[in-house]
């Protein structure tokens, strides 16, 4: 009987042990900038939804002031993320979503055009479609938004040509990107996003 009980209270403490230590992934919240379309927005909120339950769709808002790169017609991807990390809880990031071109500095290049920005680690990133193919804009999207969430957890670029994590290296590349490699795969999933 001693040992029954022993048994039980061990097994018990393992599960208080995991409940305290199991973590769950960080809240998703997907912030639409200026005009980007409400439906391009419940798309990706759905998609999202498969990898992490914990996702939020906010209502549009402006382009943060001082974004605005007028000699070239950008936003500035750098300033928006200054502006939405103050817009979220130490337990979320914030996804900003944009139609318009976005920019940052880059090397030499002072305002290189990008796709997506995102900091490793971090807890804002935003995305653009400007960019993209017309004929795969919903998919080559998606998997920016990814790629830079993947940046917001800590990942780096990858070697991998077929890596959801592969650098654009000033092109567009996205439709030889199948998926997350193996490393970045373990690394995400360490990290509690749902990958199968």
């Amino acid at each position: 009987m001693n040992k029954i009980v022993l048994l039980f209270c061990f097994f018990s403490l393992l599960s208080c042990e995991k409940t305290k230590t199991e973590k769950h992934p960080k809240i998703i919240v997907l912030q639409p900038l200026g005009n980007f379309q409400v439906g391009s927005a419940n798309e990706v909120l759905e998609k999202i939804r498969k990898i992490n339950p914990n996702v939020v769709l906010r209502k549009s808002i402006d382009f943060p002031s001082g974004s605005y790169y007028q000699p070239r017609n950008r936003f500035r991807a750098d300033s928006i993320i200054k502006n939405l990390k103050t817009k979220v809880g130490k337990d979320s990031v914030i996804v900003g979503l944009s139609h318009k071109d976005i920019s940052t500095t880059k090397d030499n290049h002072q305002d290189w055009g990008v796709m997506g920005l995102g900091y490793h680690p971090g807890s804002a990133c935003v995305v653009s479609d400007f960019r993209l193919s017309d004929k795969n804009k919903k998919e080559q999207f998606y998997k920016v938004v990814l790629h830079e969430l993947g940046h917001t957890e800590g990942l780096p670029h990858c070697k991998t040509k077929t890596c959801l994590m592969r650098d654009a290296e000033g092109g567009n590349p996205i439709d030889q990107e199948k998926d997350f490699c193996k490393n970045c795969r373990a690394f995400l999933k360490a990290k509690n996003w749902d990958l199968r």
